[in-house]
């Protein structure tokens, strides 16, 4: 989404940013560009009209501040006017304070209501609630099906009924949901290829029987102005509370996102990326979409896609191994699986700051994952841990068991030997990122036992706790009361000895 939009954004942005000068003529040149980047992205042409005006009113009314790019100054016109466009959103739900919350989805067949229905249960899950979805989309003949196959892998029960009519089928459900202790219910109503009469009769029907809480209107992005059309038909039929974008991973030029808060006045709440459940359903935010339109990435959609998916035992357990250089292949490969969870790497790399307006430079290809997988996974479970066994013959089993050539395996073996060399060298020396890293992990460890750092000292006799020996710097007279006994020299060749023999098997440890 958003590939060409961007694309144009990132010429103007480069024309506009070297200007030392904000004039009405330079102003008005850039906005006709932003004009043709906007209306080529569908978005709606009353819409496009009234955010140049306001661009051009701020534009030439602003101030230059001191020390700040003028070209710079009028992208972050461009910038604030886009969030206000697509703003303000408050992407929670009512819940109800006390008893059932009820939400109510529409939508057009096709938009991917049901899926979202299932997206919707599985983040109210995560929060703790105990959803209940209902089926009762009548019309389509594996709506049903296809909500029941949804509940069952996210384990959310979901209430239906053979030869009743929708309203009825969505009062039965609240009440099955009171008794079953169930405190959200999500009503899959029925859709049409387009909007008609009886569509709408039945909808505000069931809204008048379940009085619901929020009335969620799932619209398909790839259909651009159709999807904002739609959205002003229902709300018009129905008090819409928000709306959800769906496909935003497909083509669509982002005309939707653009508009439809300007057409409807009823704000996107949430947008719904790709067919799977976990991770794909998003709260929209308006200052994130606006810096991924203009290519500055979206850094908190990024961190809070990785808090999704990464588990942070995993991430403790794999910065040990990292920095005790007994990270092997089997690690490898499980942050493999954990990034292919997260998303295409185009789309995350479109969300670093910096990157998104030159990833449609990049040559990016996702199955590259996939044959690195490929490769680790035809190999043993000692070959895992030790690749340095890989001689010739093993290596070519692989690229045989993994469909790929020799070279690719030598390739990727070498990278992971070259990453842990760099990562051990760092933490052995102390300098650098690594170094760093392994010293604050080796601190805070030492602070969490500070019985032992006592223990330490005392071992170490007074000469370690103040310097001249004592206390206060002088010597104690042994058997006189307050000192502390020295330690032998034997006791100290004994120490040395051991602390020799840890750092032999340190080094050997690591080298394995």
């Amino acid at each position: 989404m958003f590939e060409n939009i961007t694309e144009r954004f990132r010429g103007i942005i480069q024309t506009v940013g070297s200007r030392k000068k904000i004039t009405e003529k330079n102003v008005k040149d850039t906005l006709r560009e932003v004009r043709i980047a906007l209306l080529e992205a569908d978005v709606a042409f009353d819409v496009v009209k009234d955010f140049l005006k306001r661009v051009e009113e701020r534009a030439l009314g602003e101030d230059v501040l001191k020390g700040v790019n003028p070209g710079q100054q009028f992208i972050k016109v461009v910038h604030e006017q886009l969030v206000e466009l697509m703003g303000p959103v408050d992407a929670n739900i009512q819940f109800a304070e006390k008893g059932l919350t009820v939400i109510l989805m529409a939508g057009l067949q096709g938009s991917g209501k049901t899926t979202t229905c299932g997206k919707l249960a599985l983040m109210l899950k995560k929060q703790k609630r105990k959803p209940l979805l209902v089926a009762a989309d009548v019309q389509r003949p594996a709506a049903i099906d296809q909500l029941k196959k949804l509940g069952g892998d996210i384990d959310v029960p979901v209430y239906s009924e053979a030869d009743t009519a929708p309203p009825k089928i969505c009062k039965n459900a609240l009440a099955q949901a009171q008794r079953d202790g169930q405190d959200t219910v999500i009503l899959d109503t029925a859709g049409r290829l387009h909007i008609d009469d009886e569509m709408m009769a039945e909808v505000r029907e069931v809204a008048k029987q379940t009085k619901p809480h929020e009335v969620l209107l799932v619209c398909d992005a790839m259909v651009g102005q159709d999807a904002v059309r739609s959205a002003a038909e229902f709300n018009e039929q129905l008090e819409l509370s928000g709306v959800v974008l769906t496909k935003l991973d497909g083509d669509a030029r982002g005309g939707a996102a653009l508009s439809v808060k300007a057409v409807t006045g009823k704000p996107i709440k949430f947008i719904g990326v790709g067919e799977k459940l976990a991770g794909t359903l998003e709260a929209f935010r308006p200052e994130g979409m606006a810096e991924r339109i203009l290519g500055m990435g979206d850094v908190v959609s990024l961190v809070n896609r990785v808090q999704e998916h990464v588990d942070e035992k995993e991430a403790a357990e794999l910065q040990s191994k990292l920095l005790d250089a007994s990270f092997d292949l089997n690690d490898f490969l499980k942050q493999l699986n954990t990034m292919k969870k997260m998303g295409s790497m185009s789309e995350m790399l479109k969300l670093v700051p910096g990157l998104g307006s030159m990833v449609g430079d990049m040559e990016i290809d996702d199955r590259e994952i996939l044959r690195v997988e490929a490769i680790i996974q035809s190999m043993t479970a000692k070959e895992r841990r030790r690749p340095e066994i890989l001689n010739t013959l093993r290596r070519e089993r692989i690229a045989r068991g993994s469909g790929v050539q020799r070279m690719e395996v030598d390739d990727l073996l070498k990278q992971f030997s070259q990453m842990k060399k760099m990562m051990d060298g760092l933490g052995r020396s102390g300098k650098g990122v690594g170094g760093k890293i392994k010293q604050l992990a080796q601190a805070k460890k030492k602070m969490g036992d500070l019985s032992g750092m006592m223990r330490e000292m005392m071992e170490a006799g007074p000469s370690a706790a103040a310097p001249g020996g004592g206390a206060m710097g002088t010597r104690s007279a042994p058997g006189t009361k307050g000192s502390v006994a020295r330690p032998s020299r034997d006791s100290i060749r004994e120490k040395r000895k051991k602390e020799r023999k840890n750092r032999r098997k340190s080094r050997k440890h690591g080298k394995r």
